[in-house]
This record gives C-alpha cells, sequence and structure tokens, in this order.
C-alpha cells in the first residue's frame, strides 16, 4: 500500500527543513491533536501513539541530506516507511511530501488506509508551521 500527503511548502532551505526532520524528538510537534503518548526512545527511534490506536515505534532508518529522510517500523507485526522527501524550490523555501509504504493483506489495508491518509496529511500539513 502506497499513499502520499499533499505536498507542502516550507518557508526552510532544503537542508534547514532536513535538519528539523533528523531529529525526532521534533515528529512530537507534527502530531496529531489526538495523540495519546510521545516518547523518544533512542537518538534515532520514538514511540507514539494516538487515541484508540496502538503504540508505534518508528525507527530513523535512512538520512540522504538535504532531500530524503526514511522512518521505519520498529518491532510490531506491521512492516511499513514513512518517508519524508525534500526539494527545494529556492535557497530559503522548500517543497516536502510524505510517502507512507507498507504490505499489508487486503483486509488491514482497507481497514488503515484512511486513518494513515490523514494521519500524514497532518504530519505534512503541521511541518508548514513547525520547522
Amino acid at each position: 500500500m502506497n499513499l502520499e500527503s499533499p505536498k507542502v511548502t516550507v518557508n526552510k532551505s532544503p537542508q534547514d527543513t532536513f535538519n528539523f526532520l533528523s531529529d525526532v524528538k521534533n515528529f512530537e510537534q507534527l502530531m496529531p491533536e489526538n495523540i495519546s503518548k510521545f516518547e523518544v526512545l533512542e537518538d534515532d527511534k520514538f514511540l507514539f501513539a494516538l487515541k484508540g490506536m496502538p503504540e508505534i515505534i518508528l525507527k530513523k532508518k535512512e538520512a540522504i541530506a538535504p532531500n530524503k529522510i526514511v522512518l521505519g517500523a520498529a518491532g510490531g507485526k506491521l512492516d511499513f516507511s514513512l518517508t519524508g522527501n525534500i526539494t527545494e524550490i529556492n535557497a530559503n523555501t522548500s517543497e516536502v511530501q510524505l510517502a507512507f509504504d507498507g504490505e499489508f493483506n487486503t483486509m488491514m489495508a482497507m481497514m488503515i488506509k484512511g486513518p494513515i491518509g490523514k494521519f500524514i496529511e497532518t504530519l505534512a500539513t503541521n511541518m508548514t508551521t513547525a520547522v
């Protein structure tokens, strides 16, 4: 299953945007309002939970400055990745799009497609003010 957020414009350079997303503790600022738990576990790993959903642990898997950050599931039953693609518009402006990629059975994919799509859209939208 592949989902993409809308592209958002961030009034920071690609490097500044990359640096923000490279620090996993900054993801707390991007989370939706219905977050019930956020905890940094290691320099490159954090746990979060949304109300009514199981806890999810994400770990930074890849970082290619200043254009790409890849977070992946760390443990748990589901294997997926969340990629932040950063494109330079000009020296002080960048465009970010989040991409969710995971392998799920058809039933699971139907159940989580809506909530995951809304989640990555919220993360992207919150970037415009948090970064």
